[in-house]
């Protein structure tokens, strides 16, 4: 009998399983496309403890009780289709792990629909790619505290591994675990525009050749800004095209994908009514990447853009702009995630979560300790702004976005993540906004009401006569 079981059998789900076996257990993999567990087994198991299985039946059959299976499938109707697959051959006290981008209400509804009959559940984020998935990602289960400790070793062995410890801690009750991975992505969505912007203004206003960013990016990752994300820009710059010998960076064609996760983030900060623009706004840059034939009419029609031609001092504060873009993202995903956690009673660790993304994750970086001291001084700081040390921050790097924005806004070139940067900290700073006359608005049209700052209750006013 063997120890766990694997559904689903592209690239993460191949490597999960072997690093699940090069940690001393032993695997059942099954796919529904028999070609790639036959595929996977011929040429990458190589004497590992993985078994394979070309039916459901026999597969969880192989499986020693209580079973516990990972579902490493495409997130939405293939999760349900293969849990209604197991569900026959499954007893009560069985365990079922959705290690994929499964969206926060999918796995409440199924973690509800499998308590009836039994079977436990954990919705898993997984971050770290597909060399995570190998070598040690950053986990986050969410569901039952029971269902977590009965693969609590497996998951921590697995993980990556930093001084802290291992990436991997039991996010919270319910949907926690996917919540959060799916934040940490809109995190993800909002730091690659950053640096894409950044990358843009190097090119376009200093001129710079990409070996030449690549360089910059490369001392950058030396320094406070050592990340993941910047660590692959650099490799990314330097990587020349076999057949063009060109950069292949700029072989690419400047139409940005997405699967999802971004748009949800975005969309949960609107239900749950938290500002996360930055979040927002790299949905809407992929967004209007897409409309490539369309930019290329638009850009004819327009014509040539002024370009204001820098110097290279302005590199400094292209690295501080991207400290502070990256520092906000990290403020309004922390904040999302607190709001969420009382809303849904999830009950998270925000220094437990901020440990296990120093490791293996795809925003993994040097900075994560800063906002960890941060946090540490004051736990209710949930969005990182109400310290002197984050203040002290904030100031040492704002006159350098105004001047990057301002540049850019000259050049014409369109700069999303560092003005809502901008924007989100003017605003939080400000205490006298300009709502006060969208409220007089919506009173005037619609009788909505407004509150007064000079004595208390609820106001209407008639604003013209009704007849």
């Amino acid at each position: 009998m063997n120890d766990i079981g694997l559904i689903g059998l592209a690239v993460m789900g191949q490597n999960l399983a072997l690093n699940i076996v090069r940690n001393g257990y032993s695997v059942s993999v099954y796919n529904r496309t028999a070609e790639k567990t036959k595929k996977f087994i011929e040429e990458r198991v190589k004497g590992e403890k993985i078994t394979p299985y070309y039916d459901v039946q026999n597969f969880v059959k192989s499986l020693s009780r209580p079973r516990k299976i990972i579902l490493m499938v495409k997130a939405g109707n293939p999760v349900d289709e293969i849990i209604q697959e197991l569900l026959p051959y499954l007893q009560e006290g069985d365990l079922l792990i959705d290690a994929g981008n499964s969206h926060y209400n999918d796995t409440d509804r199924r973690l509800e629909k499998l308590s009836h009959k039994g079977i436990l559940y954990l919705g898993m984020g997984v971050s770290g790619g597909e060399y995570g998935a190998l070598h040690g990602p950053s986990i986050m289960p969410g569901g039952s505290l029971k269902a977590y400790q009965m693969v609590e070793e497996m998951l921590l062995k697995i993980s990556a591994k930093t001084e802290d410890g291992p990436c991997c801690s039991y996010i919270g009750d319910g949907s926690a675990g996917h919540f959060v991975k799916m934040v940490h992505n809109g995190i993800e969505y909002a730091i690659m525009q950053s640096i894409a912007e950044i990358y843009d203004i190097m090119r376009k206003i200093l001129g710079m050749k990409s070996n030449e960013i690549g360089l910059i990016f490369h001392q950058w990752n030396e320094g406070k800004l050592s990340s993941f994300l910047v660590e692959i820009t650099y490799k990314i710059m330097q990587h020349i095209d076999e057949q063009t010998q060109k950069p292949l960076v700029e072989l690419i064609l400047d139409k940005a994908e997405q699967k999802g996760t971004g748009k949800w983030t975005a969309q949960a900060a609107f239900d749950l009514g938290i500002p996360t623009p930055s979040l927002n706004l790299a949905v809407v840059a992929r967004a209007l990447s897409h409309f490539k034939k369309e930019r290329e009419i638009l850009s004819n029609l327009f014509g040539e853009k002024n370009r204001i031609a820098g110097d290279r001092s302005l590199i400094s504060d292209l690295e501080k702009s991207l400290e502070l873009s990256m520092f906000s993202s990290f403020s309004q995903g922390l904040w999302l995630i607190h709001e969420a956690s009382i809303a849904h009673n999830y009950k998270i660790n925000l220094l437990e979560i901020l440990r296990i993304w120093k490791g293996g994750c795809i925003i993994r970086a040097k900075m994560l300790d800063f906002i960890k001291d941060i946090l540490k001084e004051n736990p209710q700081n949930i969005n990182l702004l109400f310290s002197e040390k984050a203040m002290n921050f904030i100031k040492d790097k704002i006159k350098s976005v105004i001047r990057v924005t301002e540049l850019s806004r000259r050049s014409g070139i369109p700069t999303f993540l560092l003005n809502s940067t901008l924007d989100y900290i003017f605003s939080l700073t400000e205490s006298h906004l300009p709502a006060n006359l969208i409220q007089a608005q919506r009173d005037f049209f619609g009788a909505h009401t407004f509150e007064r700052t000079d004595e208390e209750g609820i106001f209407h006013v008639e604003w013209q006569p009704l007849e």
